[in-house]
């Protein structure tokens, strides 16, 4: 049997492809769940339609992190944090840390896209990756300075 699938499917294929699975396998898995269409002329015309407005979305979406990716290349952070000796942080800058300071400057940054491989601990400058869509990622800078006493 024909198919058509809506969706990305792992060992099948993409969202658009028409694939031959075996009858059962589509009336009793592919079709139910909605990862499947059969593949009808109305379908596969259907699926045309979604596939141009699902092309189009994701274009805007990239015109507009690449819009902020340009503003945020901008972007100097500083965090201060009280340090010990040998410039050793008591905590850790982490993610969450990040995506908070961005959002006092205006950027809504979710902090799974901050990608910090663990938190920093010490003292310094650092560029740190945010990755805006799969295609785009920005380096902002950060600074982590010693936080006058009293404060923190």
């Amino acid at each position: 049997m024909k198919v058509i699938l809506r969706q990305n499917f792992e060992n099948l294929g993409k969202f658009g492809d028409i694939v031959e699975v075996k009858d059962g396998y589509a009336r009793n898995f592919l079709i139910p769940r909605g990862i499947a269409l059969p593949a009808t002329p109305g379908n596969i015309k259907k699926v045309e339609t979604e596939k141009k407005q699902k092309a189009f979305k994701i274009e805007r979406e990239k015109l507009s992190a690449q819009k902020l990716a340009e503003e945020l290349a901008k972007v100097e952070l500083t965090i201060p944090m009280r340090a010990g000796e040998n410039e050793r942080l008591f905590g850790s800058v982490t993610a969450q840390m990040i995506a908070d300071e961005l959002k006092k400057l205006g950027f809504e940054i979710d902090r799974r896209k901050v990608l910090l491989e663990e938190p920093i601990k010490a003292l310094g400058k650092y560029e740190i990756p945010i990755k805006l869509h799969p295609e785009i990622s920005v380096k902002i800078n950060l600074s982590v300075v010693q936080a006058e006493e009293g404060s923190s």
